[in-house]
């Protein structure tokens, strides 16, 4: 008979039970268990606050190792909102297109996340935006109001932790206040030009908010006590170019807002109130503080503040035509050191209303180091080198006809989110 495999006989039962194989004793199990498993608790604690500065959710994976890492490390769920060391910040709410808002029935109160950095997009059940909407994103909590009195609630979407904050109508007891809460809510709560949130030693959030269309600036704290929002005793000038780092606020300020900006622009950094040393009879207020200016000889038109990882970027032009981009760290102005960069780490800096940095590994399919923008003649979405202001398309289609390809493409999406009021317009619109 043929040797063949389909005829080779297969081992008895009997001979199958004596093949023994080694069995794992008790003691080797614990030998096993005795390293990584049974770590000592401090040390635990370390590796999770190491993983923990790369992303909440590689954080999440570590706690369900195990029982024992799970036990010696703190939860998030809890400290969402009162840690920052929680916060999701490089986490950016997708917009749904096709009028599905943020609570539409359609999504089955599912909304879905970006991550900024990876490229990675997650899916929560987020129920509160039936009664919600949202005005703002800071470190990637997400801001939001209340439909039926305005009331403000800082959310984080991946632990469900909330902070309440007083109605924005409250604003409208100020001296000089003159409009409805319904024409606040519409022509002006809804427009927020940026946010910080900062938390005290004592738990307490601070929100500070730059009401757009209005230039001001109102602050309230989670304070049970503190039910009031409230403005500063000093004006801001013209909102243009502010954003939020770290629980400050930065803001430029140039002489004029033409097409070229003559003279020099000064920076500002504007920081929560504090509360610490405060006499019985004081009221703090944010202060605002000038740190930096960027003279007009090395930027003729600077346009935008930008957050980019852990650095505050300048951004303008060589000229007034918009073509020839300037990038400068706010870090080596307040040092008086005027040098171009030509390298963001392999960034991609998102450019309109506000400005978003991504990763290179999140969007492989252009070349980093990088503005993406709408370009200043032929109204199409550009991708421009820092180092050799070479200009190309960075997506299919003319923004200007909305001649765009569909599927749309993620680079939309992401450029979609750098304007502030879409997803709410789009719940306006849809209601």
């Amino acid at each position: 008979m043929s040797s063949s495999p389909m005829h080779r006989k297969r081992p008895s039962a009997v001979r199958a039970r004596g093949s023994k194989r080694p069995r794992r004793t008790a003691a080797a199990a614990a030998s096993d268990a005795s390293g990584w498993a049974s770590l000592h608790a401090d040390l635990v604690r370390l590796v999770g606050w190491r993983v923990l500065a790369g992303d909440i959710r590689d954080y999440v994976r570590f706690r369900a190792v195990c029982p024992h890492w799970r036990s010696s490390s703190f939860s998030p769920r809890g400290r969402g909102v009162v840690d920052p060391r929680f916060y999701p910040r490089r986490w950016m709410m997708l917009p749904e297109g096709h009028g599905l808002y943020p609570g539409h029935g359609r999504l089955r109160g599912y909304i879905r996340f970006f991550n900024l950095s990876t490229g990675v997009i997650v899916r929560c059940l987020l129920p509160l935006f039936k009664n919600h909407c949202v005005l703002d994103s800071v470190d990637g909590l997400l801001l939001l109001q209340r439909d039926e009195d305005t009331a403000i609630r800082l959310l984080h979407p991946f632990t469900g932790d909330i902070a309440d904050l007083p109605p924005l109508a409250t604003l409208l007891r100020l001296p000089g206040a003159s409009l409805t809460i319904n024409e606040m809510a519409r022509a002006y709560f809804r427009n927020i030009g940026a946010t910080s949130v900062s938390v005290r030693a004592d738990g307490v959030i601070t929100v500070m908010i730059v009401i757009y269309n209005i230039s001001m600036l109102a602050f309230a704290t989670s304070n049970s006590k503190d039910r009031q929002w409230n403005v500063p005793n000093w004006k801001l000038p013209p909102i243009g170019r502010l954003i939020s780092s770290q629980g400050k606020l930065y803001m430029m300020d140039s002489p004029t807002f033409d097409t070229v900006v003559h003279g020099d622009t000064q920076i500002f950094q504007i920081s929560p109130p504090e509360h610490e040393g405060m006499g019985s009879g004081s009221s703090p207020m944010p202060s605002k503080k000038l740190i930096a200016t960027c003279p007009a000889g090395k930027m003729p038109a600077p346009q935008y503040l930008a957050q980019c990882d852990s650095e505050i970027l300048v951004i303008g032009y060589k000229d007034g035509f918009f073509t020839h981009p300037l990038v400068y760290r706010l870090s080596d102005l307040v040092l008086d050191r005027i040098v171009p960069v030509t390298s963001i780490e392999g960034n991609v800096l998102f450019i309109a209303e506000r400005i978003l940095s991504v990763g290179r590994s999140a969007l492989p399919n252009l070349a980093g180091d990088s503005i993406v923008i709408v370009h200043p003649r032929e109204v199409y979405l550009a991708e421009c080198r820092l180092n050799t202001d070479t200009w190309l398309q960075a997506a299919d289609g003319c923004i200007a006809r909305c001649n765009l390809s569909r599927p749309y493409s993620l680079i939309y999406h992401i450029f979609s989110c750098c304007h502030r009021a879409s997803c709410i317009r789009i719940r306006i619109i849809g209601r």
